[in-house]
């Protein structure tokens, strides 16, 4: 492992502290880009405008229309947290502008049945509904049969989505024919933000529809539905989805958590918060991360979706807590289930690699894996070995549905569309982004899929990339080592592209043993003074002196708190 420093430029440092930042957050600020004070200005007036998002204001006409002529409007839904708060954003927005409870519902694809997104038998669903206007959230860039289905059935089709479009061979892009497609991703979109996901795209929709019907005179800028009301919705999807922290993710993130401090959040959000044991006064984007958003995305991966959008959705404080707490009993069941086939996995990669040397891209099935978590398995495996990864399933139709995960250099859902092209029939489906994609293919064709991953891989990545790196802020002085410090820190915003501080410096280890067999407990001389550390799921002892990569966070003990480093890495 490689352990680098951000480099800081003194003279941005030095304004914003001028301007009243911490002093310490404003050398981590500056060395993530932010320019001047007013990039962390994080009112909702510095939000950019619906105006800008193409399809909007169209979709927004056309809902506006079916809410007034009292049609039927049906969600369908992705089943990740994103999709599940998009979906719950759109059904209680709906209603907040207008719309008829028995107006609104929604349809989530089953993993294991229905497959990804809108599909033929999803808008027979939705047509069993009496539906007159589908609406996709998270979802619908490649569903062109589909949506070419339900317009042949007179209904009225929206995509609201932020993944990429299809690209044909001559390059160009090949969109559905629905009536509007709202995504900043799609061709001649000039919103400023091509990171918004899922929910963000849905929230944006909703404030074009409010002032469309502040234009039609349904109310007034005083009186009109506060819809910021459903802005700890989009924090929680936007972090779970991996959201790039531009500034107008980092706005609507913020402006969720100031909300959820405050008290003020829906019910489902609330009841999560309960069910994971976490305090919604202190909320961080990483409670959102580690906390929240795994309890949502366990009811898509082990049950069905329908448990975490109602939990989301419900305005009944007493519903949301039982379904909370039902979703935190999957959650559990899929930590153990991803656990052993992790164990698995990595005991597959040790006989594909019995030099220690993986390849430069890892392909793992095994006919025992559950498809509802080969993404967490993918993610752990590229984390551990610093490799892209594929991890396969069987599907109830016999066919693999693998989910990948990649590496900073290597753009996997390109990589998928090479080989598309090099092998025509080879992928049944694909999609997905640079850092994660899914794709569908015969059991047949494992061994082709897994020796294309690889000759890509190999001829696509630097020999450099594949030495992981971790990115640092440095030595964190001694007089920061305070409580006050971590809160500061805990209370800002950050994610990718904005990533937490993650600090480095020479230490001498003083003492070191295991605790729960798995976790090392380290006691630590940094900038000759002593402190404690933990390295959670790292039993391999450490030298007595090195270079460790760490977080600072608040270790809480009979009342009593102490500043303790957790450990990330040591360059040795």
């Amino acid at each position: 492992m490689k352990i680098t420093t951000r480099e800081v430029p003194p003279r941005t440092a030095w304004s914003l502290e001028q301007a009243g930042v911490h002093p310490l957050l404003a050398r981590l600020y500056a060395s993530r880009g932010v320019r001047n004070v007013d990039e962390l200005d994080d009112s909702a007036a510095k939000l950019l405008p619906p105006t800008d998002l193409l399809g909007a204001t169209q979709a927004a006409t056309l809902l506006a229309d079916a809410i007034a002529q009292g049609q039927r409007i049906c969600i369908v839904a992705d089943y990740d947290c994103d999709g599940a708060t998009a979906c719950a954003t759109g059904l209680i927005g709906l209603q907040m502008l207008g719309a008829r409870a028995d107006q609104v519902s929604y349809v989530v694809p089953d993993r294991a049945v229905h497959g990804y997104g809108l599909t033929p038998p999803i808008v027979d669903m939705v047509r069993a509904q009496g539906a007159h206007v589908l609406v996709t959230v998270d979802n619908g860039m490649a569903s062109h049969e589909a949506v070419t289905l339900a317009r042949a059935q007179g209904m009225r089709v929206i995509i609201t989505d932020h993944h990429l479009p299809v690209v044909l061979c001559d390059g160009s892009f090949s969109l559905p024919d629905a009536d509007v497609i709202v995504n900043p991703n799609q061709p001649d979109c000039r919103f400023g933000s091509k990171a918004l996901v899922g929910v963000g795209v849905m929230f944006y929709v909703l404030l074009a529809l409010r002032a469309e019907l502040r234009q039609r005179g349904a109310f007034d800028a005083a009186t009109q539905p506060r819809i910021d009301a459903l802005l700890d919705l989009v924090a929680l999807g936007t972090i779970a989805d991996v959201g790039r922290l531009d500034d107008n993710n980092r706005r609507l993130v913020s402006l969720g958590l100031k909300r959820i401090r405050a008290g003020r959040m829906q019910p489902g959000i609330a009841a999560l918060f309960n069910a994971s044991g976490r305090d919604p006064a202190r909320a961080t984007s990483q409670d959102f991360g580690f906390a929240l958003g795994p309890r949502v995305n366990a009811a898509g991966r082990l049950a069905e979706m329908g448990l975490g959008i109602e939990c989301l959705s419900t305005d009944q404080p007493g519903r949301a807590l039982e379904l909370a707490r039902q979703l935190d009993a999957i959650n559990r069941e899929r930590r153990e289930l991803e656990s052993g086939m992790r164990e698995q996995a990595e005991q597959l990669v040790a006989t594909l690699t019995p030099e220690g040397d993986p390849p430069a891209a890892l392909t793992i099935f095994d006919a025992d894996f559950h498809e509802g978590v080969v993404g967490i398995v993918a993610s752990r495996l590229k984390d551990r070995l610093h490799r892209p990864t594929f991890v396969f399933a069987r599907g109830q139709d016999g066919l693999l549905k693998g989910s990948g995960r990649s590496i900073p250099g290597f753009h996997l859902r390109d990589a998928l569309d090479v080989m598309s092209k090099r092998h025509s029939g080879l992928l049944k489906r694909f999609g997905g982004h640079a850092m994660a994609a899914g794709c569908t293919i015969d059991e047949a064709d494992l061994l082709t899929f897994e020796a294309e991953l690889a000759r890509i891989a190999q001829s696509e990545i630097d020999p450099s990339l594949l030495l992981r790196e971790l990115s640092t802020d440095g030595a964190l002085d001694a007089q920061w080592f305070t409580a006050e410090t971590v809160s500061a820190l805990d209370s800002a915003v950050w994610g990718p592209g904005f990533e937490a501080p993650l600090f480095s410096d020479e230490v001498e280890v003083l003492g070191q043993r295991l605790v729960g067999e798995r976790h090392l407990k380290l006691s630590l001389r940094v900038q000759g003074q002593a402190r404690d550390g933990i390295w959670f799921g790292h039993s391999e002892p450490v030298p007595s002196k090195t270079r460790l990569a760490f977080r600072v966070s608040l270790d809480e003990y009979q009342g009593r708190q102490r500043v303790q480093l957790v450990i990330e890495g040591s360059a040795d």
